[in-house]
């Protein structure tokens, strides 16, 4: 993994560590969505918020239908939570639009957690070059 990458993930979860200093637990995921993309505008870090994921079945283009919470300087897709406890559905979910979208990297942070770290999920995927 690129060490630019490891930099930006590292810069996505100190903004999300602010944001839950912030905010605390409890909040609509919305809420977190949004705060955390704030926090990475002000850093000048580029973020696209509820970006498209493209899904193609047997040549049928399905538009609109999956949408990644954040995507962060077209690399790393960040799904927020706000759930009493992550499940593997949570993690499916991101490797899903990991694999349909072909990115590498992603985040997975649950916000409902009295210490963000322990709500926070890193996943990578080995695709083809």
């Amino acid at each position: 993994m690129p060490h630019d990458v490891n930099f930006l993930t590292g810069r996505i979860i100190g903004s999300a560590i602010e944001v839950h200093r912030a905010l605390g637990p409890g909040l609509l995921e919305s809420a977190y969505r949004l705060s955390l993309a704030r926090e990475l505008q002000l850093q000048n870090i580029p973020v696209k918020i509820h970006w498209p994921v493209p899904l193609e079945y047997k040549g049928m283009r399905l538009r609109k239908v999956y949408q990644a919470d954040l995507i962060v300087a077209d690399t790393v897709v960040v799904e927020t939570k706000c759930v009493d406890a992550l499940h593997p559905i949570h993690e499916a979910q991101l490797v899903t639009y990991l694999k349909i979208g072909g990115w590498k990297i992603g985040l997975l942070i649950n916000f409902n957690e009295l210490v963000l770290k322990n709500g926070i999920r890193r996943k990578v995927m080995n695709l083809p070059e």
